[in-house]
């Protein structure tokens, strides 16, 4: 069923981007029925404006409270055009026929950013911005509801290409984002109200994905992943590459000196820096150059052609980058399924989510990056000032791999890592083997362990193998027997006190 607009009824906390649209809807003779500030801002326009106190016959109430809650403002979404009681009701009682609702709702969120102020937060609790989305989005089948400026353009649409027009659809796609608004704008008061944390759960997009981690799998992408990256070419990504990605941008955030990592199932499988980008590449595949074939790659530097043509020679499913020249992008579309992506903007979310036993598990991200300031060195022998740069390297690659870890660095090069193992030592033997089998010689090189060592054995073996410096957290009741062992055979240590599981 189509609806020409007549009468719209404008509501908006912020006016600045409302100009374009009522210039439009005059220009179509719609009625506009709009109160306090809105309606003076549209005056000012040189658009003539009908008031919301004109047509209740009450001022706005209680410094601005109480404005369009009343039945001749409700009753006029509300009543159903198709129901002759109602339709006999809104006559007798001189309530006008809206059928567009345009509504910006009070900066609750922001507001919460900018202030703890509680009577300052409580005012921005928007009553009847919120009541007019919900009573248009309900009575969709006659009224047009646009309940954010961000979904003015599609309000645009309706204007220029159908003349102010909608169909059922258009309303019932508008009346959908209505009430994801609602659940987004009640959410976060809810949470201020309980003084929980606040957390950002978005409720669309929703992308369907081709399936799950395996094929017999559905699965769907819900949140805004164009706000964070450019896709510059590619198939489509799936939910396996959805994970890899955000391991790969939340392990490479930690590094300001320039770096590229390779991931694979979201575990690092080769890591480097280098003030040279080209070596930093070479030096990262190196790692494990077989585990490299099908992962992606995430770098924080631009891709330029020279490292473009080596990137090129290896297969891979994504590149992430900041940046790539024109040359490089030429190079990499002769394989058009694989995917392109150009980091925009991203700073890591302060909470992680996880579903489990029919409930959702909440925690602060580990956001601890450990400085040089905050070591704790345990042990008699010092680490050189070449040991502690490795050190740091290897503790932030660690604290993004999957428990129990190890990861073996030189030269800020990634050498071995253990990951997902039932027990340290394991991990210890897992990383170790790893680095024999590129042969690269671990002498001199340093350890990060995610957790604790409940007994010094690990660290024999990891000694046995040429590792002469340690970072790990510190906390078993037996430290000072990896301590002492450490004394004995001339390695330095360094506690943290910071643990990095990561499950």
């Amino acid at each position: 069923m189509e609806i020409l607009i007549k009468t719209a009824l404008i509501s908006v906390y912020n006016k600045i981007n409302i100009d374009n649209i009522v210039k439009k809807l005059a220009n179509l003779d719609v009625k506009i029925i709009s109160t306090g500030g809105t309606k003076e801002y549209i005056e000012n326009l040189g658009i003539e404006v009908t008031s919301v106190e004109s047509l209740t016959n009450y001022p706005s109430l209680f410094n601005g409270r109480v404005k369009t809650l009343h039945p001749s403002i409700m009753g006029g979404i509300l009543f159903n055009r198709d129901n002759e009681n109602d339709i006999n009701e809104a006559n007798q009682y001189q309530i006008p026929q809206i059928d567009l609702v345009i509504v910006d709702l009070y900066p609750f969120e922001n507001t919460l950013k900018q202030t703890k102020n509680t009577e300052e937060i409580i005012e921005k609790i928007d009553i009847g911005g919120i009541s007019l989305i919900r009573a248009a989005a309900k009575n969709f089948k006659h009224v047009l509801v646009i309940p954010s400026e961000n979904d003015y353009p599609f309000l645009i649409n309706i204007i220029e290409k159908k003349n102010g027009i909608s169909s059922l659809d258009d309303r019932k796609q508008m009346a959908t984002r209505a009430f994801e608004i609602c659940t987004y704008y009640d959410r976060i008061i809810f949470q201020y109200f309980r003084n929980s944390p606040y957390i950002n759960i978005p409720t669309s997009p929703i992308k369907n994905l081709r399936y799950g981690e395996n094929p017999h799998q559905k699965a769907w992408y819900v949140g805004n992943f164009d706000d964070i990256f450019d896709k510059i070419q590619g198939q489509d990504i799936s939910y396996n590459n959805l994970l890899d990605i955000d391991a790969g941008i939340n392990l490479i955030y930690e590094f300001n000196e320039p770096t590229i990592a390779i991931l694979k199932h979201n575990n690092p499988c080769g890591v480097a820096s280098s003030l040279n980008p080209l070596e930093a590449w070479e030096k990262a595949l190196a790692s494990d150059p077989i585990s490299a074939f099908g992962g992606i790659i995430v770098s924080n530097f631009n891709i330029t052609y020279n490292i473009a043509v080596e990137i090129n020679k290896l297969f891979f499913e994504i590149l992430i980058a900041p940046n790539y020249d024109d040359e490089s992008i030429k190079l990499f579309n002769s394989k058009t399924k694989r995917i392109l992506l150009k980091i925009k903007k991203w700073e890591p979310e302060k909470y992680s989510l996880r579903s489990i036993l029919n409930g959702i598990l909440i925690q602060e991200k580990d956001t601890h990056t450990t400085q040089k300031d905050m070591f704790k060195i345990v042990t008699k022998t010092h680490p050189t000032n070449k040991e502690i740069e490795d050190l740091i390297f290897a503790n932030k690659i660690v604290k993004h791999t999957k428990s129990n870890a190890i990861v073996i660095t030189k030269n800020k090069q990634m050498l071995g890592v253990g990951m997902g193992q039932t027990s340290r030592v394991d991990a210890v033997k897992q990383a170790i083997e790893k680095a024999n089998s590129f042969n690269f010689n671990l002498k001199e090189a340093v350890l990060a362990s995610d957790a604790f060592f409940p007994f010094p054995d690990s660290i024999e073996i990891a000694h046995k193998a040429g590792i002469t410096a340690i970072i790990q957290p510190g906390g078993s009741i037996r430290d000072q027997q990896s301590i002492e062992y450490c004394n004995k055979n001339n390695i330095s240590m360094i506690f943290t006190n910071f643990r990095h599981f990561k499950h």
